[in-house]
């Protein structure tokens, strides 16, 4: 069966066909950006977004069934974004999934944007089994879930305040960095001198699995002000300071999540997912813990249609009934945990 994914949840715009025949996976998937149209406000601007999400639908799809080589009537199932997010953006996409599915004769399936980028490794050269622990790293989430199976997640902890993404983006611009924020710190901290500059690890000894990066946000904030003017060196030193505070809290957290569920694996999933430094550390500690390391690629660690196609192709495997087309609603606030 071919499942046609949709994803409009924020500020990318993606479609994607997958395949559940033997040999089949991911046929194509196309992807439009809006960074440079948000970069000028400093962040998304909702109603921009949902607005654009309305323009692309059609291109990407179109392009989809182009590069597959496949027809719309081809198309068995339609998987989409139904939550978390934008309720704006999400109901262009899920409004367009409905009625593209109920033209076609064909069933929907509402799929949980964690979920997503959580099963996003599974589209890999080389991807997991379960069970194992992920670490879901995305925008607004920094959480610790043991994954049994598709729809099998239990919470190991969370973030209690600012997630991992957030507190990069606020911090890249109390730096006076430009939008995307997280990225460009990342960037700037490879020019950062090691130790430089010392900021604190919230909550590395709390004894649980939960985060806290408010006050390492804060702690930028007050170094800046100390300093009064500061140089291009010290603004990396800054950069480097900060994100080898959060991947340590990272690292440390997740190893220690794998070692108290007993199993072998760690996937890391979402747009953090794709720093250089936290993987490098990772991948160095793992060999010591012997524990395997599953990223997405680079080009899934982003939101994207594939890991929604993915998760609704997955879904259908797992016996999850899909939804005749037709009513549907939105969850800009919905806990993984429920799906």
């Amino acid at each position: 069966m071919l499942v046609l994914g949709i994803e409009s949840s924020c500020d990318e715009t993606g479609v994607a066909l997958y395949s559940t025949d033997a040999g089949g996976g991911l046929l194509a998937h196309a992807l439009h950006s809006q960074v440079r149209m948000h970069e000028d406000y400093g962040g998304v601007v909702p109603e921009l977004a949902s607005r654009d999400h309305v323009r692309r639908l059609v291109p990407l799809l179109r392009q989809v069934l182009a590069d597959s080589g496949c027809s719309l009537a081809e198309i068995g199932a339609v998987a989409y974004t139904q939550g978390p997010g934008l309720a704006g953006a999400l109901l262009v996409g899920a409004a367009f999934a409905e009625a593209l599915a109920a033209s076609l004769g064909v069933p929907t399936l509402p799929v949980h944007h964690l979920e997503g980028h959580l099963l996003s490794p599974l589209l890999s050269r080389n991807p997991p089994r379960f069970p194992f622990v992920a670490l879901l790293v995305s925008g607004g989430h920094s959480q610790l879930m043991r994954v049994v199976g598709v729809g099998e997640y239990e919470l190991m902890g969370e973030t209690l305040d600012d997630a991992a993404g957030e507190a990069f983006d606020k911090t890249a611009k109390l730096l006076g960095l430009g939008y995307p924020g997280g990225p460009a710190l990342a960037t700037l901290a490879e020019r950062g001198r090691r130790d430089e500059v010392r900021l604190p690890r919230p909550m590395l000894k709390s004894g649980d699995l939960n985060f806290s990066f408010s006050g390492l946000k804060t702690a930028v904030v007050t170094r800046v002000r100390e300093l009064g003017a500061v140089s291009d060196q010290q603004r990396a030193d800054i950069a480097r300071g900060f994100q080898d505070a959060i991947v340590e809290v990272l690292v440390s957290k997740a190893l220690r999540a794998v070692s108290e569920s007993g199993l072998q694996q760690l996937v890391v999933a979402g747009g953090v997912g794709a720093n250089r430094e936290l993987r490098r550390q990772l991948d160095a500690h793992s060999a010591t813990a012997r524990i395997a390391v599953f990223y997405p690629e680079l080009e899934f660690c982003t939101d994207n249609g594939a890991m929604i196609a993915l998760a609704g192709a997955l879904r259908t495997q797992a016996g999850v009934p899909a939804k005749p087309a037709g009513a549907f609603a939105v969850r800009p606030r919905w806990p993984l945990t429920d799906t």
